[in-house]
């Protein structure tokens, strides 16, 4: 009684759908009247009871301590620490607060830790019916063990993973674990092959699934975590989360950043030994310039602005549960979806009808009775199309769905396929109550595997009517005439092939094709079908979502790879592929069966073609995904079932559907689509390229007005010059001056042309060489004007001219913010306008400045001189000529490709992809 082995292992015995019952039962040492009390209760004390069990939640502390584990954080603790060291005890509180700001907002949002196998405990059925000493039972569902003998009715949920001994038109929905919403026929014989992918196993149920018809008797084979939602509810657990790109990014950030204080603290004090300063002084200058290394706002500027980009996601319908996942969004290089639901609508929909040799289309998708009928372009009366109506009146009787309207929305009942027969008889004006009054059922035969159809029998004026739909092969050997536009005509040859063509080029468009015929019967016997009359050939898929192929074509165009993921037969997977786009002339597809037999070498080098994958279940999902993140690629995972929370735990970003989606995949997830559309994922996609750009903005602002502070200092210093800033006033600056334009840059809005770009290279630093020459360059910028204005007031004392050169400095960084928020030239009204939190910023800033150089408590507090008018003519020129120079720049530089050319990069988007084709190689793989 071994759990149920991997088809993979060889030294393992054939997993359990692979053998025939009767081996099953010799294996399981039961039998098919089940076991006894006693032995229950052996085997119960033997396999604990049946029951899943949740992972320990994460505890508040270790979510506590994972915000401090940032090296950024860690430099501001050390910055923090030296300020109290010395004595600077407002420096110290000033840099505390931040650090608590950007603790606190972390950590209530981490809170929420995801804890995918609670929900698993969702899927747990109360009750089973089972054999015990022969005899029925209804037992407590944790009772069950390995051997007991399940009897299987209609509405019942699964209560575990079992061998089927016996069916009667047994169906099962297993959307739960394999995605797919239509039912799955049982059978107990023949056994099918070891490697069979579970959604082909035709012998197996499985907990967590539900029986939708017939009935039968099953041999319990595994329980609680042994069963298949068990086994993926320990591969989610299992799985660890891993950091998100911006949180490495940051990281590497702050290693840069602490290597470049200790060199900084290093030179200045090599520097001073040297020129044999006072120690006093040389410790002095050593903290200011260490204070000025480090971006005091950057912890708490990027913590707000994934916030913010939080809360516009979810005015967009898509709620983030994960703070850092919102700007994962925007490095996505590659999609892997589900199919049905999200590629496609979720509900089957009859588009066309083959009827008297002739295609008929039908608009409108899904269940809503709204559509119209079109034959070679032209509008369709149905009232007027003898032909048409015969067949719908038989799609209808033949049929065991019910369509009802609740909550405004039309719900289908029973078989999804069915019920889309039933829709397309209600777009004609056929109510199937109606056509039951006229024509009273008086039997039926069901549909089963074997027979492959169903017949319902009715009473009419003229007799005995048989109305029967199936198999379009099977339902055509019952015919010997054909319906068309004049009436009933002998089924030759010649007809036999036209209709099997007209089948096969339904199929190959990747349509559920099923075949309807009715007939005067002798009595409602099946062996009194025969000689009936062929009506039409019906094709119905899973139409795809609104706005969907668009979506996708915008994710090639942004070099975004989108590949399908799905349960389905390869060639529907193929057929819906093609037609949403998300096949290319060059992509290949691949099916489960295939994925068991390559190794993961093979799997890394045919992914790049590969852009649907078929029949596939729960570890292959987590296999497709890991392989694309070992090729470097930024993964997100859409999914909604049970089957899915591996891969959305493993997937850089897990994405779930908040309607359709299960309890256990929306825990799984990082983000969930409250309206469970498709291009939901494009727009939060948009959000998070947005927020990547405008940390970039703000990092750039951070790091260009932090590195003038320095160059400022080490100038200064080079000169022999005194110090030309305080600890105190550097603190000011990075707090007050270089915060408030940050948080306004967090605002900005999205570029024009921000979904057109090619994806960003997943490994590529926020700090990359052109963007660091940027830096440089406005830095510089700002030091010149601020030493001049140090310099020229020397002549007055060095009091006088550390207030020059301290407010000549901030409104140089104040006025810097313009040049960080575009590209081009926000000179420009239509841009300067479009963020009034920047002009606000501008505004709020100097007003703080020249409240820190006129008000007596904050000038003493600064050690600021007085002011007078005389002074501002140096000051304003001087502090205005770093924005002038870098908007004239960007007024002759209409593009920036031209720094090739040997100007000067523009800003934060200097390294930005601007030329080549608009789709990345990426997009194309």
């Amino acid at each position: 009684m071994t759990p149920n082995p991997s088809p993979t292992t060889p030294a393992q015995p054939p997993p359990w759908h692979a053998l025939p019952a009767a081996h099953v039962l010799a294996r399981l040492e039961t039998t098919p009247d089940g076991l006894s009390e006693a032995e229950a209760r052996r085997r119960l004390a033997r396999f604990g009871p049946n029951e899943l069990r949740a992972t320990p939640p994460t505890p508040a502390w270790r979510i506590l301590a994972a915000q401090l584990r940032s090296v950024v954080v860690l430099l501001l603790v050390a910055a923090a620490a030296l300020a109290l060291a010395t004595g600077e005890r407002l420096d110290a509180a000033a840099i505390a607060a931040v650090l608590v700001l950007n603790t606190g907002l972390g950590f209530a949002t981490e809170l929420r830790a995801r804890r995918a196998m609670e929900a698993l405990l969702r899927l747990q059925p109360a009750r089973a019916t089972a054999l015990r000493d022969g005899r029925p039972r209804t037992l407590d569902a944790r009772e069950l063990v390995p051997g007991d003998i399940l009897l299987l009715e209609a509405g019942q949920a699964v209560p575990a993973d079992a061998r089927i001994l016996e069916a009667v038109e047994l169906q099962t929905n297993e959307a739960a674990l394999t995605g797919e919403s239509l039912p799955v026929p049982k059978r107990a014989e023949p056994p099918v092959e070891p490697a069979t992918p579970l959604p082909d196993r035709q012998t197996m149920v499985y907990r967590g699934t539900a029986v939708v018809a017939g009935g039968g008797r099953a041999v319990v084979t595994a329980t609680a975590m042994e069963t298949e939602v068990g086994r993926i509810g320990r591969l989610a657990g299992e799985i660890r989360q891993e950091r998100t790109p911006l949180e490495r990014r940051l990281d590497q950030l702050g290693r840069r950043l602490v290597l470049l204080a200790l060199a900084i603290a290093a030179a200045i004090t090599a520097l001073g030994i040297a020129q044999g300063a006072p120690a006093a002084a040389t410790l002095a200058t050593g903290i200011a310039l260490a204070i000025a290394a480090v971006p005091e706002g950057l912890p708490a500027v990027a913590t707000i602005t994934l916030a913010l980009g939080l809360r516009r996601m979810a005015r967009r319908n898509a709620l983030v549960r994960r703070l850092p996942a919102v700007e994962t969004l925007g490095s996505v290089t590659t999609i892997c979806t589900d199919k049905t639901g999200t590629l496609t609508a979720g509900e089957m929909t009859v588009t066309t009808l083959w009827v008297a040799r002739r295609e008929i289309h039908v608009s409108g998708i899904g269940y809503a009775p709204e559509g119209e009928f079109s034959a070679d372009g032209h509008r369709l009366e149905p009232a007027r199309e003898p032909a048409l109506l015969e067949a719908l009146e038989t799609a209808a009787l033949a049929n065991r769905a019910g369509l009802a309207r609740e909550n405004g929305r039309w719900t289908p009942h029973g078989d999804p396929t069915e019920a889309a027969l039933l829709t397309a008889a209600l777009k004609a004006g056929l109510d199937r109550d109606r056509l039951l009054q006229e024509r009273p059922e008086t039997a039926a035969i069901p549909f089963s595997s074997e027979r492959m159809l169903m017949a319902t029998f009715h009473r009419t004026p003229h007799g005995l009517l048989a109305c029967v739909k199936g198999a379009p092969d099977r339902v055509l050997r019952l015919c010997t005439r054909l319906r068309t536009e004049h009436g009933e005509e002998p089924l030759d040859d010649d007809r036999r092939r036209a209709i099997l063509d007209g089948n096969d080029r339904l199929a190959r468009r990747g349509l559920r094709v099923l075949a309807l015929a009715r007939g005067p019967v002798p009595g409602p016997d099946e062996r009194a079908l025969h000689d009936l009359t062929f009506l039409a050939l019906a094709g119905m898929l899973d139409p795809p979502a609104p706005g969907v192929p668009e979506t996708i074509r915008a994710f090639r165009e942004a070099g975004i790879r989108t590949v399908m993921l799905t349960g389905d037969q390869r060639a529907t997977a193929e057929a819906i592929g093609r037609t949403l786009g998300v096949l290319g002339p060059d992509d290949e597809t691949m099916d489960g069966y295939e994925l068991e037999r390559i190794s993961d070498d093979e799997l890394a080098r045919r992914a790049r073609r590969t852009a649907a994958f078929s029949r596939i279940g729960p570890e292959h999902k987590l296999r497709i995904v890991t392989t694309y993140r070992r090729q470097g690629e930024i993964v997100a995972m859409l999914g909604d079932g049970v089957n899915d929370a591996p891969a959305l735990r493993k997937a850089d970003i897990g994405v779930a559907m908040g309607r359709r989606g299960t309890d256990v995949a929306k825990e799984a997830a990082d983000l969930i689509l409250q309206d469970d559309r498709f291009p939901t994922i494009a727009a939060a996609i948009e959000e998070g390229r947005t927020i990547f750009d405008n940390i970039r903005k703000f990092v750039f602002y951070l790091f260009s007005c932090n590195l003038a502070e320095i160059l400022v200092l080490l100038a200064a210093s080079l000169a022999g010059f005194p110090t030309p800033l305080t600890p105190l006033q550097i603190l000011w600056l990075n707090l007050i001056t270089d915060t408030f334009p940050a948080l306004a840059l967090a605002l900005e809005p999205p570029e024009p042309d921000i979904m057109r770009r090619p994806a960003r290279e997943p490994r590529a630093a926020i700090l990359s060489p052109p963007f660091l020459r940027a830096i440089a360059f406005y830095a510089t910028l700002m030091t010149l004007p601020t030493l001049a204005a140090f310099a020229w007031g020397l002549h007055t004392g060095p009091a006088r001219a550390t207030t020059l050169a301290f407010m000549t400095l901030a409104l140089a960084q104040i006025f810097h913010l313009g040049n960080a928020r575009s590209p081009g030239a926000v000179l420009v009204p239509r841009i300067a306008l479009r963020n009034p939190y920047a002009i606000a910023a501008v505004i709020g800033s100097a007003s703080l400045q020249l409240a820190a150089a006129y008000l007596p408590p904050l000038a003493d507090t600064l050690d600021l001189a007085p002011l007078a008018l005389r002074h501002w003519t140096v000051i304003a020129p001087l502090a205005l000529t770093p924005a002038l120079v870098g908007q004239a720049l960007k007024l002759l530089r209409p593009t920036p490709t031209r720094t090739a050319a040997g100007h000067p990069p523009a800003g934060p988007h200097a390294d930005r992809p601007t030329e080549g084709p608009r789709t990345s190689d990426r997009a194309n793989r």
